[in-house]
């Protein structure tokens, strides 16, 4: 028995089985090439500062800060909050002309303001610091609070810079002074 399809008929077959080729695919898979890794964000930076410390953000990450807080638990050392001014990849300390920041916290209703001076490390130039501390024990309870709500300021060249303190003292091994 033979079984003639006509011309329309042969168009029709056809045509269905280049579309279902085309759907399906011949069977084999394209060769993967080697893994690439995403490019990372130019704002990537580290989680922890270069002391350990939490970063805050200043600008449009045009500096970072480290928060280090030194408590005096159960030792006669001095508390103190200490503020190490960073580059942008929160890696480099970059000392500045500043002579002071400040910080300003809220908690329970009432607002406080307070100044950290500048204390120049031994690698900054004269006349400038990378490095602010305030050893007002005050300050280093209040940043522990739950409902806290902290922010730095600083003036950089001619600019005033913010950036949102979140800081908590879960660690009190790593803040506490020894």
């Amino acid at each position: 028995m033979r079984i003639s399809i006509g011309s329309h008929s042969q168009t029709v077959v056809v045509g269905l089985a280049v579309a279902l080729a085309t759907i399906i695919g011949c069977g084999s898979a394209p060769e993967a090439g080697p893994f690439e890794p995403a490019a990372s964000d130019p704002h990537d930076h580290p989680s922890a500062g270069p002391h350990g410390g939490s970063l805050i953000e200043l600008g449009n990450d045009e500096y970072h800060a480290e928060l280090v807080v030194l408590d005096a638990r159960g030792d006669d050392t001095t508390p103190t909050v200490t503020i190490y001014l960073l580059d942008s990849t929160a890696k480099v300390a970059t000392p500045v002309d500043a002579k002071e920041m400040r910080i300003n916290l809220t908690h329970d209703g009432n607002a406080e303001q307070f100044i950290l001076t500048a204390t120049p490390d031994a690698s900054d130039p004269a006349g400038k610091s990378s490095k602010f501390v305030s050893d007002d024990a005050e300050l280093t309870a209040d940043l522990d609070l739950d409902d806290v709500k902290a922010q730095l300021v600083v003036t950089i060249g001619d600019k005033q810079f913010r950036g949102t303190i979140m800081h908590h003292d879960d660690d009190h091994e790593r803040h506490t002074a020894r």
